[in-house]
């Protein structure tokens, strides 16, 4: 098991558990396990990225390694420019949706995907015996890279019809959740001649808008500026812009399994015979759209890197996770919010039909989540428990109860923060709700004991 690695890359409280010492020494673990440069360095808007930056660009030279900083840019930015500018590897500087103040690290391999779980302990190992390079033949320079933010979205309107999406001229509301989509999405939709609204579109490491993470208790100012100016969709990014939240022509605010359905249903209408990984925890209408285009599913465990480094090997054209994160095999297999708003501009203008009217078409579907305070020490007292009770249930990944293919409840340890997330599925609202609050009680009480 990864020691500092979670679900996504490597997070903690600033000057707690994330230390400038820390960061230093798994920096030049980071810098052994690429070896050679050069790698590209951005970063999202916290108050405390500028000056991890630094200690990141000097851990890396001080083992010979030569870096460019791109500066602040979403992550999905920094990913895809390390594939296309041709670096060697790339590091985030992000704690993702977590509250302002943490930071984290998260390393992007030369093909601009997350690094593999595998390689994730490789890192760990090198940091843990102090493995680093020692007396590198020189010392490593730092750059600047301006290039990224113009390579990104010109791969990303490449992707889409972007004449047919501009003949449109379509309202768009864009909740930029104070975020890095800020220097990136505002400008996508203008190169596509959108009639564009902005929401919390200021940088501010605070998050002092709505907080960092779009949920649907936190986004009803979204909702109101789409109603009020009769847009055809919003959307709200998470505080590093892989992740996307849309909301409606009628201001509903959209879960991300809903979205991730619409637009598999687009993309395999125009891709039959092809594959779709998602992670256990989403929807089971996944498969019922798949085999409608001759198309298959494949599950992992939950977190961005077990889809993205399951669809490099398989070629697999789609990708997502129900929290938001949808990814594009042809531009790249990694999560990302503005590549996720482009294609669903793109199901618009070639449907020609309301968003509202779009979800309509697609099977009915009840899912929901929430999450528990629990402790990390409790977490195997709790999935035991529960595996004794039901001794059927698929523990790969916590622990999946599954009374039948469309009534389910997962339970599992979130990777970021000292809690257990709880989803389920049911054939109606009704069943959901009973189905949620009996399993939310159940874990309370277990943990309780």
């Amino acid at each position: 098991m990864a020691k500092f690695f979670g679900t996504n890359g490597i997070r903690g409280v600033f000057s707690e558990d994330f230390t400038l010492e820390f960061v230093h020494d798994m920096t030049l673990a980071i810098g052994t396990y690429f070896q050679k440069g050069p790698i590209l360095i951005g970063y999202d808007g916290r108050q405390s990225s500028p000056v991890i930056c630094k200690i990141v660009t000097s851990a890396l030279n001080s083992i010979g390694i030569d870096c460019n900083v791109a500066g602040i840019v979403p992550t999905p930015c920094l990913e895809f420019a390390v594939k296309t500018l041709g670096y060697s590897g790339g590091i985030m500087i992000t704690a993702s949706h977590n509250p302002p103040q943490y930071n984290g690290i998260k390393p992007a391999a030369s093909d601009g995907v997350e690094i593999s779980r595998e390689d994730e302990l490789i890192i760990e190992d090198i940091y843990l015996q102090k493995r680093w390079i020692e007396n590198p033949p020189q010392w490593g320079t730092t750059g600047t890279e301006d290039r990224a933010i113009q390579a990104y979205l010109d791969g990303i309107t490449s992707q889409v019809d972007s004449k047919l999406i501009e003949s449109k001229n379509f309202k768009v509301v864009l909740d930029l959740g104070n975020g890095a989509q800020a220097v990136t999405a505002p400008e996508f939709t203008k190169m596509l001649n959108c009639q564009t609204f902005l929401v919390n579109e200021k940088i501010d490491g605070n998050f002092s808008g709505r907080g960092s993470e779009p949920t649907p208790q936190n986004l009803s100012e979204l909702s109101r500026v789409v109603q009020e100016n009769n847009a055809d969709v919003g959307i709200a990014f998470d505080g590093d812009g892989d992740r996307s939240i849309f909301c409606d022509d009628k201001g509903e605010i959209l879960t991300g399994d809903k979205s991730a359905l619409v637009l598999t249903q687009h993309i395999l209408q125009k891709n039959p015979n092809s594959l779709v990984v998602t992670c256990l925890n989403s929807g089971s209408n996944t498969e019922i759209l798949a085999e409608k285009f001759d198309s298959k599913v494949i599950r992992t465990k939950v977190g961005s890197v077990e889809v993205s480094r399951k669809m490099v090997p398989t070629n697999a054209l789609i990708g997502f996770e129900e929290n938001g994160g949808f990814m594009f095999g042809k531009h790249n297999q990694v999560r990302d919010g503005c590549m996720t708003l482009a294609l669903m501009l793109d199901l618009l203008a070639t449907s020609g039909d309301s968003l509202s009217n779009e979800i309509q078409k697609l099977p009915s579907s009840f899912t929901t989540k929430d999450k528990v305070s629990c402790s990390q020490e409790n977490v195997p007292i709790l999935i035991s428990t529960l595996k004794e009770e039901f001794p059927d249930s698929d523990t790969t990944d916590g622990i999946k109860i599954s009374l039948d293919p469309k009534n389910w409840v997962m339970i599992r340890p979130s990777g970021t923060e000292p809690i257990v997330r709880v989803y389920a599925e049911a054939e109606s609202q009704e069943k959901l709700d009973n189905l949620m609050s009996e399993y939310l009680q159940k874990v309370k009480s277990i943990i309780a004991r």
